[in-house]
């Protein structure tokens, strides 16, 4: 399949023109208007510093359903004992930089540069765009942060600087996306830790499927508030 070359108008080829990895498309920018034209088609940036912006819609696509997700005995233990705090789009700024920073810290490069960065800064700004933080004695110790639009959230990265915060960040929004009625989380591709979790590969015609439906509901704007 041809990767399209995108223009300044604001639009995607269909997802399943994809090639075997799931590149869609190159070029565009990271406006509002295009990020959420592209979450609505199941579509995502992921790139490197230094490279033109990417545009995927892998096939399989990895998932993980709230109502499905696995918790350890241990992860359980950890949880009961409340050493850590969880709370929602309090920190916004500082997860997402700490996501980007905790990558370069292991040589792993990341698709978090700076425009990414102030893309998904504003995104928050306007109530798409949310955070879950993991406060260990005051301090943040993990977190994650993604999209959610209708009755879908899309995930876009995790850290942890304490062991199991992030997991622990992980079960809470679960939890707290069942309670909302929320379909799925879309983990985009495959990983070993995720997969422990529950999550798994779907065809992306069924992806597309499942999103067409959540995005019938109405999207909850606005700053999220984390009660147990």
């Amino acid at each position: 399949m041809p990767v399209f070359l995108l223009s300044e108008t604001i639009e995607f080829p269909p997802p399943h023109l994809a090639s075997g990895d799931g590149l869609l498309a190159v070029g565009g920018d990271l406006s509002q208007e295009r990020l959420l034209l592209a979450y609505h088609m199941g579509i995502f940036p992921w790139y490197s510093e230094g490279d033109p912006i990417l545009w995927w819609s892998p096939d399989p696509r990895f998932v993980l359903y709230p109502h499905e997700i696995k918790i350890s005995k241990t992860l359980k233990k950890i949880i009961k004992k409340d050493v850590f705090m969880v709370t929602m789009d309090m920190a916004f700024n500082e997860v997402i930089d700490q996501c980007a920073q905790v990558r370069l810290q292991k040589n792993e490069g990341t698709w978090i540069v700076k425009d990414m960065i102030d893309a998904y800064s504003k995104l928050h700004e306007s109530g798409f765009a949310h955070s879950v933080e993991v406060w260990h004695q005051g301090v943040l110790a993990g977190g994650l942060y993604g999209v959610s639009l209708g009755k879908c959230f899309f995930g876009e990265s995790m850290f942890t600087l304490v062991s199991n915060a992030s997991n622990v960040g992980l079960v809470k929004l679960a939890e707290y996306l069942k309670r909302l009625s929320f379909d799925m989380i879309d983990c985009q591709v495959p990983t070993k830790h995720l997969i422990r979790f529950g999550a798994r590969r779907i065809p992306r015609t069924r992806f597309l499927n499942q999103l067409k439906k959540s995005l019938k509901a109405p999207t909850r704007r606005g700053k999220w508030e984390y009660k147990e």
